[in-house]
């Protein structure tokens, strides 16, 4: 019970009327930080930091926190409207949730990611309050080697996401992955990839300029192209009645919303795994239990509402190590643990017996923030529905214009502005040769995640792979992702089998 106690003084502390704005305030500034892309919640944390320093640390953190949980909601957005992640979290959410909008079903999108974000931050939240100390235990546990193996569970999960062509799928994923190694060498400091010396692949590419320019100007490309025959890509309705049915509706994907809440959960709390491997895990596991399968990529919700409810579990579970351990989980919240440190509040185990109205104030804010971002969010879904009513002759500049900047945004180099024109004229080509555009970008997403714990463990080891397997928790993964990647060439010969038999 008294846990229940401590949170109770929590929300006290949270729903004090400067706390409370700062929630409020935090949070509408969040989903128009994660709608932009190349912003994102990394971006408009750093961004908005100094402004905290005018309020207490308590709401500073909250505020703070606000956003992070906001931008987590506002990512699905530009995904949903306009096909271009705001975020490399909101990458899988784009699979469906653009050609729900193209089908004119944009508020059925929008509801969806809104319900199951919701649905996955309060889940979060309650794992949160009531098991922070054994969970963060369990985070402790997870080294290199464990990290390379969920990685590789991730991969797993999408070798079956572009189509039944398996070798095109491998292809993409190996474009994807010879794409992240552009740059520097992470061990030796080498450059390797750089095409000639060119300057601007020494920072590497940025998992942004992949995915603006395949789904941002690629899919405008395929867009002008198909409007000639006919379809229309400016469908969007709006009404009480529609709402009203799309939030009924949502139980239909409660399957793959309580299973993205939970493994992003899990993932999350691991240090330095972040919401993306979570929202990508969850997506291809969603696809593998769901009675429809194939209709994955062309609109399915449940393909909306795992990784929507997995990012936003994972953003809350990736505070636990932060504040517990004192090891961020993700980018956004190891900048969250300098404003900490600024504050003069140490985190780790002390944190929860020496500044206990700070932990539970800001846990319970995190209740407050869940759901002033679902109605906010709500809210603004007639502005959002407004964007496909305008003319494609107008709505393609503004795309456009949208993917130079979101390029341009994280690096501020014009190399990556060409870039983006390339791989969007890639992207065009791949989709009019029946190429899966998602596993590359998810590719470039994990890859140097992958490469940085595959390489830290065969240092460990002295180059024996063996750590992989020797580890219980690194092995028991290993043998699954093995299991899944292999899977789908089993039924293939399955299939092949009983077509040579019926012939």
């Amino acid at each position: 019970m008294e846990i229940f106690d401590l949170l109770i003084q929590g929300f006290g502390i949270a729903l004090e009327p400067l706390n409370l704005g700062l929630v409020i305030l935090g949070c509408a500034l969040g989903l128009f930080i994660g709608a932009m892309p190349g912003l994102g919640s990394v971006n408009g944390v750093a961004i908005l930091l100094p402004m905290t320093f005018l309020v207490p640390p308590t709401g500073a953190i909250i505020f703070l926190a606000a956003i992070y949980y906001g931008a987590m909601y506002g990512g699905a957005i530009s995904s949903i409207m306009l096909g271009i992640p705001g975020a490399s979290t909101a990458v899988a959410t784009t699979f469906d949730g653009r050609p729900l909008a193209l089908a004119g079903k944009a508020d059925k999108a929008l509801i969806t990611a809104a319900g199951a974000s919701f649905i996955g931050g309060t889940i979060s939240v309650v794992l949160f309050t009531l098991f922070a100390p054994p969970l963060a235990e369990v985070a402790l546990a997870f080294g290199a080697a464990e990290e390379f193996a969920l990685m590789l569970l991730a991969f797993a999960t999408f070798v079956g996401l572009g189509s039944d062509d398996i070798p095109k799928t491998l292809f993409s994923i190996f474009i994807g992955l010879a794409l992240s190694a552009v740059g520097l060498d992470i061990i030796s400091g080498e450059p390797r990839l750089i095409f000639g010396d060119i300057p601007g692949f020494f920072h590497g590419i940025h998992f942004l300029v992949l995915a603006i320019g395949i789904y941002g100007v690629g899919e405008m490309l395929w867009t002008i192209e198909s409007s000639h025959e006919g379809i229309k890509v400016s469908q969007a309705s709006f009404g009480l009645g529609r709402i009203l049915e799309h939030i009924k509706g949502l139980k239909d994907s409660i399957k793959s919303t309580l299973m993205g809440s939970f493994l992003g959960y899990f993932v999350g709390i691991l240090p330095a795994a972040g919401a993306t491997p979570g929202s990508i895990m969850a997506y291809g596991v969603a696809k593998q239990i769901s009675k429809a399968p194939e209709t994955f990529g062309k609109g399915n919700p449940e393909g909306v509402a795992a990784p929507e409810s997995a990012n936003n579990a994972a953003s809350t579970g990736s505070m636990l190590p932060m504040l517990t351990l004192g090891i961020p989980g993700s980018p956004t919240t190891a900048i969250l643990l300098g404003g900490m440190v600024i504050w003069g509040l140490e985190p780790g185990p002390m944190l929860f017996i020496e500044h206990q109205d700070f932990v539970w104030g800001l846990i319970a804010s995190l209740y407050v923030a869940n759901l002033f971002a679902m109605l906010i969010n709500m809210a603004f879904i007639p502005a959002f529905i407004a964007v496909l009513r305008m003319p494609f002759t107008i709505l393609a500049p503004i795309i456009f214009v949208l993917c130079i900047v979101g390029g341009f945004a994280p690096t501020q180099d014009m190399h990556d502005v060409w870039l983006i024109v390339i791989f969007g004229v890639a992207g065009y080509l791949m989709r009019k040769l029946d190429y899966p555009m998602a596993p590359a970008v998810l590719a470039i997403v994990l890859g140097p995640l992958a490469e940085t714990s595959m390489r830290q463990s065969l240092i460990m080891s002295d180059g024996e792979f063996s750590i992989f397997f020797t580890r219980p928790i690194s092995g028991a993964i290993m043998v699954v992702a093995i299991l899944l990647i292999i899977w789908p060439v089993i039924q293939l010969l399955l299939k092949k089998r009983k077509a040579a038999r019926a012939a």
